[in-house]
């Protein structure tokens, strides 16, 4: 597996492939804890995808340069909320076709997701088959 620090904007990128394989399966995950940032993208480069990795919002103003095919998005970040940044990010016509998934430990979570426009969601804790199952659906 390689990874590697994708300088100052993101926190790094991890990928199960080789540098020169032609990456598609693109996840950006946003996601202010260290360990879950981390256990996130490792478990998802371990299934073949490429993620990006970020502790703040900063990557969705850069989705037309990175196209990821799915958006993993924390509700409490310290930037402000999930939720708030998923409703203007979908409603942004730019932007509204990435899918997003609202992760958060907070009750209500599929009320959050409905009102936000998200296009699914995922509890904490979660449990490692539901977070690829939850993603393959999105492939």
């Amino acid at each position: 597996m390689c990874s590697g620090v994708y300088k100052d904007r993101f926190i790094e990128r991890r990928s199960a492939f080789t540098p020169t394989t032609q990456m598609t399966r693109k996840i950006i995950i946003i996601e202010d804890d260290p360990d879950t940032l981390d256990i996130m993208s490792y478990i998802l480069a371990d299934e073949g995808y490429e993620t990006i990795a970020a502790k703040n919002s900063q990557p969705l103003h850069e989705v037309h340069n990175l196209q990821p095919m799915l958006i993993l998005l924390d509700n409490r970040l310290t930037e402000g909320l999930g939720r708030d940044f998923c409703r203007q990010f979908k409603s942004d016509p730019a932007t509204m076709h990435f899918p997003v998934i609202l992760v958060s430990a907070n009750p209500g979570l599929e009320a959050m997701a409905r009102d936000s426009n998200a296009d699914g969601y995922l509890p904490k804790p979660f449990d490692i088959a539901d977070l690829v199952n939850l993603v393959k659906k999105f492939e």
